[in-house]
């Protein structure tokens, strides 16, 4: 069985899922001054938001689907890494799986719910209607960015680096260093999900170590790609052989 073909493929998705969650992210950045904009009052916000008009959304919208992407590539991977000696790998897979959908239904919040309370928000002369606006705003931002999003799908997320970071341990293709990498980023996610808790927990103290975390996973997701790209054939063969 030539498996070199699937190793490749892999590959070049986990690359490929990187760069594609970067363009729109890049893009919210110079546009929309994410994710700044989310600590500026909820009027701004929506204010921006309306301005930024159909090319905003449809930037949201690449973000949205670019997430999606995480599903096929944990189902890739699972088959590149999955062994006898590995059942808990099942599990991270479907953690994985999750964590796409679940982050995708998160970011697409602001393409088909945002915009209408955006619109509703700028065009009304009413101060009832807008303060309305706002409070339904700050419940969608909360339960569908803060608890589905961020919460849940980055938690998941961190199961799915657990199991897939324990699995590479045993598999010839990869170097200790890039098990340990991917598991480092793991306390760096967890740590900061003290930020959310504090939304509804004022005294929670907050250890902002979410943006790192993420920077050095998408660095090792990468590195994974490149990894099962340039794998030497020795590596290969000894992998191959142990399945044998």
């Amino acid at each position: 069985m030539n498996r070199l073909p699937l190793i490749r493929t892999t590959g070049l998705l986990l690359i490929s899922l990187v760069l594609l969650l970067n363009i729109p992210y890049t893009l919210l950045i110079q546009t929309f001054e994410y994710d700044d904009i989310l600590r500026q009052p909820v009027g701004d916000v929506l204010t921006k938001f309306h301005a930024g008009g159909t090319s905003l959304i449809l930037t949201w919208f690449a973000f949205g689907l670019a997430a999606f992407l995480f599903i096929p590539a944990s189902l890739l991977l699972h088959k590149v890494l999955d062994r006898p000696d590995t059942p808990y790998l099942t599990i991270a897979t479907f953690m994985g799986g999750l964590s796409g959908i679940l982050q995708a239904i998160g970011l697409m919040r602001w393409v088909f719910v945002v915009p209408l309370l955006a619109n509703l928000y700028v065009t009304s002369s009413s101060s009832a209607t807008r303060e309305a606006v706002s409070v339904v705003y700050q419940a969608v931002h909360q339960y569908g960015g803060v608890v589905i999003g961020e919460h849940l799908g980055q938690t998941l997320l961190m199961g799915w680096t657990w199991g897939v970071c324990r699995a590479m341990r045993s598999s010839p293709l990869f170097k200790s260093w890039v098990v340990w990498w991917g598991l480092l980023t793991t306390p760096l996610l967890l740590l900061g999900q003290s930020e959310l808790l504090a939304t509804t927990i004022p005294t929670m103290p907050v250890i902002e170590t979410t943006p790192i975390g993420f920077i050095l996973w998408e660095i090792w997701l990468l590195i994974v790609g490149v990894s099962l790209l340039r794998v030497p054939q020795k590596r290969l063969s000894l992998e191959m052989a142990e399945r044998q």
